[in-house]
């Protein structure tokens, strides 16, 4: 199963100092059944798109726990057996949708990508972490700054480019 774990730039290099994701739990997101319910949609690259906005906005969450992290979201998509993966997205929340739990340490090695915001992403990313909180309340021109930062693409690296990265 394709795993997009969110990170921020401070916990991918600790991950990369130890060789691997976690620790356990490790909270990630997935193409689960609730996800495919709430993008009522079958094209896989949708699906796997969704849940990786579904990660970059728990990159997010993360930024706005940690003032000192650089203001960039990181998602590691990772594969992993299915059978390690519980599904927790049984709630009502939309941030909760494709949310899954791996109950033990990823290595690093089982990463397929790392996706990272580019530079001219951080004063988005910086007001969306701002308004993180007053979004959740419903104001929606906070909203509207999170979406500021949703409108970023991704970055794509290899894993072998962590170092070059970090």
């Amino acid at each position: 199963m394709r795993l997009y774990v969110p990170l921020t730039l401070p916990r991918l290099a600790v991950a990369h100092r130890r060789g691997e994701l976690g620790p356990a739990p490790l909270a990630a997101f997935a193409v689960t059944p609730a996800l495919r319910a709430w993008c009522a949609s079958d094209d896989v690259e949708e699906l796997e798109y969704a849940a990786l906005g579904a990660a970059a906005l728990g990159s997010l969450r993360l930024l706005a726990d940690d003032p000192a992290a650089p203001r960039r979201r990181v998602v590691v998509a990772v594969d992993v057996a299915d059978r390690a993966v519980s599904v927790a997205d049984r709630g009502s929340d939309d941030d909760a949708v494709g949310r899954v739990r791996v109950d033990g340490t990823v290595p690093l090695a089982e990463a397929a990508a790392v996706h990272v915001d580019a530079g001219d992403a951080v004063a988005d990313v910086t007001a969306a972490v701002g308004a993180l909180h007053a979004a959740d309340g419903g104001d929606e021109v906070a909203r509207h700054a999170v979406d500021g930062a949703e409108g970023h693409e991704l970055l794509w690296y290899a894993t072998q480019e962590l170092g070059d990265l970090l």
